[in-house]
């Protein structure tokens, strides 16, 4: 009979801690897809155009470069 030791079980079991500050930052839908939000929505405000406010208000969606990144750092959370 083979004998494992305690600690490698414990160190086959570890899991990806899923990293706060990526969470914080980008959101998956249920389709997969990971959103992020549009910078400059916090202050001087009233020296941007309607248009630039308007269109910053929307969630954006990530390129394909950093999907794979920030999947897998997000994923141990979900």
């Amino acid at each position: 009979m083979l004998y494992i030791s305690h600690e490698t079980r414990l160190l086959t079991n570890i899991m990806q801690k899923t990293r706060k500050s990526f969470a914080k930052r980008f959101k998956v839908t249920a389709g997969g897809k990971i959103l992020r939000r549009t910078p400059g929505r916090r202050h001087l405000m009233r020296h941007k155009t309607p248009r630039q406010l308007k269109s910053s208000v929307a969630d954006k969606e990530m390129g394909a470069a950093m999907c794979k990144q920030i999947r897998y750092a997000i994923s141990a959370g979900l």
